[in-house]
């Protein structure tokens, strides 16, 4: 196999997993607290020895997420929060810390902030946000303090990763922190309201369709060199 084919067949095999990519966040644009999520194309130069030309590929084996801010929608729920600026909201899973933008918490029977999945909230130093039952008014400042009529029982944690770049998905809204995180410059917490998807379905169906169509001048020059080599094949058979 040449230089030239190589290359096309690993740059035809990105452009699907970019396909998957794009369909995905069209499938999530509804999805609270959704980043969008892109991939990087490269290109992986490998020698093969001494007069012998050296092997290319195209890669696109790097995730990146999108950090714009999503639009606000009003819900009034008091455990409804939304992120105004930088920072992620910490929770407690099975697999250990995680950081996400959807704010859809409310307490569960043992008085704990939980997300739909039933995973705890957590403030800032990882414990546990309790809310106990029976309460008045619930407060709660762009701090993440929260406060039952007027009186202070709690904080909701606001953090942001050490290195943005080095978070991985596990979920469309959960992400793991490997690199570690801290507390959260810059950021606000805004309650009765939830932060939309940031993916913009115009944009991602435009960009469905330029994938489509680098993919199929891909397998157009894929039928040209297959022809090619058994025109070659024929006529040195013959």
């Amino acid at each position: 196999m040449d230089n030239a084919t190589y290359t096309t067949l690993t740059r035809q095999s990105g452009l699907m997993r970019e396909m998957r990519n794009v369909a995905n966040n069209i499938a999530n644009a509804s999805t609270t607290g959704f980043r969008a999520e892109g991939l990087i194309f490269s290109e992986y130069v490998s020698a093969l020895g001494p007069g012998t030309p050296s092997l290319s590929m195209a890669t696109a084996n790097v995730r990146d997420t999108v950090m714009t801010q999503g639009t606000l929608a009003q819900t009034g729920g008091p455990f409804d929060l939304a992120i105004e600026g930088d920072g992620f909201f910490l929770i407690e899973t099975p697999q250990g810390q995680r950081l996400t933008r959807a704010g859809s918490f409310t307490p569960n029977a043992d008085g704990d902030l939980v997300t739909p999945d039933g995973y705890r909230v957590l403030d800032a130093g990882g414990a546990p946000v309790f809310v106990p039952q029976g309460v008045g008014n619930i407060g709660i400042a762009p701090d993440g303090t929260i406060s039952a009529d007027g009186a202070p029982i709690g904080q909701v944690g606001l953090v942001t990763p050490t290195d943005p770049g080095a978070m991985i998905r596990e979920d469309g809204v959960r992400f793991r922190a490997d690199a570690g995180f801290g507390p959260a410059e810059g950021g606000r917490i805004v309650q009765g309201f939830l932060e939309g998807s940031n993916v913009d379905p115009v944009l991602q169906i435009a960009r469905m369709i330029e994938v489509q169509r680098a993919y199929e001048l891909g397998q157009s020059f894929m039928d040209k060199e297959d022809e090619r080599i058994r025109s070659v094949i024929a006529a040195v058979g013959r």
